[in-house]
């Protein structure tokens, strides 16, 4: 099993091509959308676990980019960052005992040996569909992630995708980029409902679950 690494380079170079894009874009009219919520913490039963979090400059700043396909049409930015960072941070503090966000994940060279194991959540693909696009009264969005669990050297544990869905009606909306933002917190909700609830039946997961559940419990018992 390997560790985990980040590239830099090529974050900064996404970073860049991201910046003119938007730039470009801005110039052209296009609609954009700044996703903004707030939610509200679950009823859940911590598991008493220190768990590591670590957030990618990518997922901090998550944005959608969708340009034109012909002239005449307007492209598409939806800026996800914040609310994504409000909905993962509200969900794992209702999820586990005690949560340690981290500025870089662990690797061999730089173990973290105050967390039990690290989360890394990547945002792998964001689709939407709009009236123009389905002739339907309906503004859709997907979103898909791929979650990493691992150990505090960033050797794997579990890894594992996790798809969310929201909509929202187009009579409820006042303007098309109010919809496709209503539709992102709903789509955000189910992220935060579907990690919450199936994170633990992940078979992986589950695995590792027990077996720190019985290192506590020898510990525990030990005179």
């Amino acid at each position: 099993m390997g560790s985990t690494t980040i590239d830099k380079h090529d974050s900064s170079r996404r970073a860049t091509a991201l910046a003119l894009c938007l730039l470009f874009l801005s110039a052209c009219g296009a609609n954009q959308v700044i996703v903004e919520s707030q939610f509200p913490k679950p009823a859940l039963d911590p598991i008493p676990m220190t768990v590591g979090v670590y957030f990618s400059e990518d997922f901090k700043t998550h944005t959608f980019v969708d340009e034109p396909e012909a002239e005449t049409e307007r492209g598409w930015v939806v800026e996800t960052g914040a609310a994504q960072m409000s909905l993962w941070q509200t969900i794992l503090n209702a999820m586990f005992e005690k949560v340690v966000y981290l500025e870089e994940a662990p690797s061999t060279e730089t173990p973290n040996t105050k967390v039990q194991s690290v989360l890394i959540p990547t945002i792998s693909d964001l689709q939407y569909a709009i009236p123009a696009h389905t002739n339907t009264k309906v503004f859709e969005l997907w979103l898909k992630y791929d979650i990493a669990l691992t150990d505090h050297t960033g050797d794997s544990l579990a890894e594992w995708s996790m798809t969310a869905y929201g909509k929202t009606p187009e009579a409820f909306m006042q303007s098309n980029q109010e919809a496709v933002g209503a539709a992102a917190i709903v789509a955000l909700r189910d992220a935060g409902a579907n990690f919450a609830v199936n994170f633990p039946k992940v078979p992986a997961v589950s695995e590792w679950l027990q077996r720190a559940r019985d290192g506590t419990s020898s510990r525990e018992a030990a005179p």
